[in-house]
């Protein structure tokens, strides 16, 4: 296939695109700067409404990963870039391709299960009722930034990504320093879920749902066994052969980090991935332990 991607440069994207490349696929990438702009960059700015028309017709999917980067203190002007690089992003973006002479056949978009707020132990797939925080009100309206090309009839997934786990970046990346020097330790009361994925997890599933023509809709991209927050981090814990030992209270989270604290850290979702495993995708990695082992030793 052709394949167009955004956040080509970001976590996900920079991995995903060797294993498209790999797999026959021909990869272009969205990009923001100008002096990015070769034959397989085509230039996009969303804040401004500009992107390279000319340059789009002809691909058979995209991939659309972008968004602003969540982790930080959640100011107004902050919470305002998150959901204008998620919902007004999105809208712009398939508002262009439906208007192209053959728009792609499949779009593909993250998501992600903040779309379910903060429920406890609560047992979420993809048929649960949408949260009422913040975050759920932005996945709700990131993901109904992709009707128009939904309604020009273009098969689009959503994917409600849990937390991304990898050596290499996003928040397992920040917790291996102090984990390894002892001075990891439950979060709060540590009953809090975690619906987690590996980042080759992640791979496999964009790859499994660009290659299933009869999949569409939103799909929980996580791994079949979310872990409360102290079983994740005995877990991580016994993986490094590290004490865990040092509990971070639910009101530090709450003075350091504000709302985003209490969401990211202190929320719970206990995500399962219904429609991934009838459709019959097989996990690499199922079991929190095991992958941690597995990502952390090669």
């Amino acid at each position: 296939m052709r394949i167009l991607i955004t956040g080509s440069s970001g976590f996900v994207g920079s991995v995903l695109i060797p294993a498209l490349e790999q797999a026959g696929h021909t990869v272009f990438r969205l990009v923001r700067s100008t002096e990015q702009t070769s034959e397989h960059n085509i230039f996009w700015n969303p804040s401004a409404y500009r992107i390279e028309r000319a340059k789009l017709p002809g691909f058979d999917a995209v991939i659309h990963l972008a968004g602003e980067n969540i982790a930080g203190r959640w100011t107004e002007t902050k919470k305002e870039g998150i959901r204008a690089s998620r919902v007004d992003a999105t809208r712009f973006l398939c508002n262009t391709l439906i208007h192209l002479p053959a728009p792609p056949r499949v779009f593909i978009s993250a998501s992600a299960t903040g779309y379910y707020g903060n429920r406890g132990d609560e047992i979420l797939d993809e048929s649960s009722t949408p949260g009422d925080d913040y975050l759920a009100d932005v996945c709700r309206a990131w993901e109904e930034g992709a009707q128009p090309i939904h309604d020009a009839g273009v098969r689009t997934v959503h994917l409600r990504i849990g937390l991304v786990l990898s050596p290499d970046g996003g928040a397992l990346k920040r917790m291996l320093v102090p984990f390894r020097l002892g001075l990891g330790g439950i979060i709060g009361d540590g009953r809090q879920y975690i619906s987690w994925v590996t980042l080759d997890d992640l791979v496999g599933v964009i790859r499994f749902v660009l290659d299933r023509e009869d999949l569409s809709g939103p799909f929980n991209a996580v791994a079949p066994h979310p872990v409360t927050n102290t079983e994740f981090t005995r877990a991580l814990g016994r993986v490094l052969h590290r004490p865990t030992f040092l509990p971070v209270p639910a009101f530090a989270i709450r003075r350091l980090l504000g709302e985003m604290g209490e969401a990211l850290l202190l929320g719970s979702a206990c995500v399962y991935p219904r429609k991934l495993e009838e459709a019959g995708y097989g996990f690499l990695y199922p079991d929190i332990e095991t992958a941690l082992k597995m990502i952390l030793q090669r």
